[in-house]
């Protein structure tokens, strides 16, 4: 029964020497302990401010490089569209040469046609006469060889004939 009712000497000792522990503890363990905590609340807090800063500035970055896709978009847009209306001008500038080009080639060769068929034309004229003078020339021979019948051809000529 002494066990479990203790005396004051040893209530007072134990009471002092939990006082110089709280006291020890308190200036050498808590201070370093709570130092600690602190800073590492500090560090946990510095991680997550540069976090955020590192969220705004991603947030921040994301919108710039939408932003830019953006611009590359309607830049891409309106090469691709001066692109094809050079092309187009290409294409009708290309279609009014070759038309031209082929309306030139056209009537040079019209030209040379018509060229072509007058100079047949003269030969043909030139072939027909000479044969004409020739038969004429043989008809004529034979039809003088009489003289009665040369003045009754060269009457009948001065009868055709009017005097102006």
């Amino acid at each position: 029964m002494d066990l479990l009712i203790p005396e004051i000497g040893l209530i007072f000792w134990h009471t002092i020497s939990f006082l110089i522990l709280l006291f020890l503890l308190g200036k050498f363990a808590w201070k370093p302990v709570l130092k600690a905590i602190k800073e590492r609340e500090e560090n946990i807090q510095n991680a997550l401010d540069s976090a955020e800063k590192a969220k705004l500035e991603m947030a921040r970055l994301t919108n710039e490089n939408e932003q830019l896709l953006k611009e590359a978009r309607v830049e891409r847009d309106n090469i691709l569209k001066e692109a094809k209306e050079l092309k187009d001008k290409i294409v009708s500038d290309a279609k009014t040469e070759a038309q031209e080009s082929g309306k030139k080639i056209l009537d040079q060769a019209k030209r040379e046609i018509e060229e072509q068929k007058n100079k047949a034309l003269a030969e043909v004229k030139n072939q027909v006469s000479s044969l004409s003078l020739d038969i004429a020339r043989k008809v004529l021979t034979k039809e003088f060889e009489d003289q009665a019948k040369q003045d009754a051809f060269v009457g009948d000529l001065l009868k055709d004939v009017k005097l102006n």
